[in-house]
């Protein structure tokens, strides 16, 4: 057990955020509570999705061209992106600051830090596994997967971006990945190697972390739904939960798709939106490739975990529910069979889908920091697609900003009060 110098941490959400935030506090040697709704088996965010440390993915949601190929996409009912479009304010809002984020300026802007952030990610999951947390952690890199010349071209456009950026890049012939991964046919035009990117399974990272927390003293309130703050002055006093109040010294919201709401009582504003994901696990599929990679025109993500082989994807904007789309289901499939042809739709049949609510942000990056009017409380949340791959980083900036360090990457631009009234 480590030793509780700093006083008592109480962080809301038990998914990688949460979990990677209690793991290097408790380093610093704060006293951990961690509280969420869920139980540590359950479909968070973080235990279905594609397990994906990527690099290579320094291009923020909210990008020139972004909300045009969503309406476009919004005709067909089986397309990756899509808009569950609402009349709310909160909805509307959230619409007008995403298009008016999706600016080349911005993309410019949040590239490096979302290459830092990945990259340093990258190294704790390194040492994470050298020090025994089993993620089942692969370091052979990620393929872009294309099957048109015209994807193949906007991918190499980003491979030049990401040499740029000094995250390495390759520019392979079908015949070049078909050598550099044997293990599965591919019917495709080309891919992007990313040599830096990683994979892992998400199962086994969550309860080895669970595991690892609770044998260095962490207590864990599961089956705790938090819905409000106790406040002082410009201080947090206790967390409000369905079953009594969590008091503490400081405060972490990483509560997912959640956070929004939970905090809005503090007038803070951290708008997001839900934005819905699929995945499909085939136990014993056809074949097995020994590389991660994305189908890019279908946007699915193909990750190896063990003997399993999961697919997901899809993005659909709007009100947290988990609803399933047999449309969305549909595409997935449709797009496995078009670039792996020893696949057929029978292979997943009687397969149970999994489907997640990942928070996004109207920029597309995460909400990282303290807020200026409360002294003892910090936000981690509003990840998208990338909460598991930057989980470690964002555990480890905001146990320095709990612990008043200054943080190793700077996180200004992540202030979760970028959007305050």
């Amino acid at each position: 057990m480590l030793g509780n110098e700093r006083g008592k941490l109480v962080i809301v959400g038990g998914g990688i955020i949460g979990l990677s935030t209690a793991y290097f506090a408790q380093e610093k040697g704060w006293d951990v509570t961690l509280i969420d709704r869920g139980q540590p088996s359950s479909d968070g965010c973080s235990l279905g999705n594609s397990g994906m440390i990527v690099p290579s993915h320094f291009i923020p949601l909210a990008a020139p061209g972004t909300m045009g190929q969503a309406i476009r996409w919004m005709k067909d009912p089986e397309s990756p992106f899509s808009l569950n479009p609402s009349l709310s304010i909160d909805m509307l809002k959230w619409g007008l600051r995403f298009f008016l984020a999706s600016t080349k300026a911005q993309v410019d802007q949040a590239a490096p830090l979302l290459r830092d952030l990945n990259l340093a990610s990258r190294e704790l999951y390194v040492k994470w596994a050298e020090s025994g947390i089993d993620s089942g952690l692969v370091q052979k890199g990620l393929l872009m997967l294309c099957n048109s010349t015209h994807m193949m071209q906007e991918e190499v456009q980003l491979a030049l971006q990401a040499q740029k950026l000094g995250v390495p890049a390759d520019v392979l012939s079908a015949e070049q990945t078909a050598a550099l991964d044997p293990s599965i046919d591919m019917q495709i035009e080309g891919s992007v190697y990313y040599p830096k990117d990683c994979h892992l399974s998400p199962d086994k990272l969550l309860q080895s972390l669970h595991k690892t927390l609770e044998l260095r003293g962490c207590k864990f309130l599961w089956g705790q739904h938090a819905t409000d703050f106790v406040t002082r002055g410009r201080s947090v006093q206790a967390v409000k939960t369905s079953q009594g109040e969590v008091t503490g010294d400081k405060f972490v919201v990483a509560g997912g798709v959640w956070s929004d709401s939970l905090v809005k009582a503090m007038r803070l504003s951290i708008p997001m939106l839900a934005g819905k994901g699929y995945s499909l696990t085939l136990p014993s599929p056809a074949q097995l490739p020994s590389i991660c990679s994305i189908l890019c025109e279908a946007k699915v993500a193909v990750t190896p975990m063990g003997s399993r082989l999961r697919f997901g994807g899809t993005m659909t904007i709007g009100k947290p529910d988990n609803v399933i789309s047999p449309e969305k289901l549909n595409g997935i499939k449709k797009s496995v069979v078009s670039y792996f042809p020893k696949f057929s739709l029978s292979d997943f049949e009687g397969i149970q889908p999994w489907v997640g609510l990942r928070p996004v942000t109207p920029d597309g990056l995460p909400y990282i920091g303290k807020s200026k009017d409360w002294d003892n409380i910090a936000i981690a949340a509003g990840h998208a697609m990338m909460g598991l791959s930057l989980g470690p980083i964002t555990g480890q900036l905001i146990a320095q900003l709990v612990s008043d360090e200054r943080t190793s990457i700077p996180v200004d631009r992540l202030t979760p009060d970028r959007y305050a009234a």
